[in-house]
């Protein structure tokens, strides 16, 4: 008989072929979202059931306190790269706004953050703690991912966000993605996030 794991491989390999296989819709197109299309189900297969684990809540303090564990804006900062990780997650902007939100390991792509899998598109006068700003256009090379800690300023022409960004690394600096008219960055709010 097929251990667990090759169960839960080949039946996530039949729902993303499938899109709509065991209930499943909006399935993931790349190898490193695939965990996540089948998250929270109990699949069953050659006479087994086996359950994938939801993803953990986080309160969006700790999404705040763990976006600090890579040292943003210091001299311990974590380089960027697409290929490395820390931790089990990719050190690329994606990677590290999953490690922030407690996602499977190495992190869904930018793309995969802004899927109906892990959040949901909110409007950018309604950004809080812990929310994203998303441009999920373009290659790996133009896509892009901030975590949003909070206004600059009372007139919301800007805001303090924390980001993983080439050529630097972990930062923490005011930015203004998403606010000009438009702009290829959305808000988004993580259906994991408390």
């Amino acid at each position: 008989m097929a251990s667990p794991r090759a169960i839960l491989i080949g039946v996530t390999s039949l729902a993303l072929a499938g899109g709509t296989a065991f209930g499943l819709t909006g399935a993931a197109s790349t190898a490193q979202e695939r965990p996540a299309a089948v998250q929270g189900a109990q699949l069953q297969a050659a006479g087994q059931t086996v359950t994938v684990a939801a993803v953990p809540k986080v309160t969006r303090a700790q999404v705040i306190a763990r976006a600090k564990t890579w040292n943003p804006h210091t001299g311990k900062r974590i380089p960027y790269s697409q290929n490395r990780k820390h931790g089990g997650y990719r050190t690329d902007c994606s990677g590290y706004a999953s490690m922030t939100l407690r996602l499977p390991k190495p992190g869904p792509n930018t793309v995969g953050l802004a899927s109906k899998t892990y959040s949901t598109k909110i409007k950018m006068s309604q950004l809080k703690k812990g929310d994203l700003v998303i441009d999920a256009i373009g290659s790996n090379t133009t896509r892009h991912v901030v975590i949003f800690e909070k206004w600059a300023n009372s007139k919301h022409t800007a805001y303090w966000a924390y980001e993983q960004r080439g050529g630097y690394g972990t930062d923490y600096r005011k930015r203004s993605y998403g606010l000009s008219k438009g702009s290829q960055y959305k808000a988004y709010r993580p259906k994991n996030i408390k």
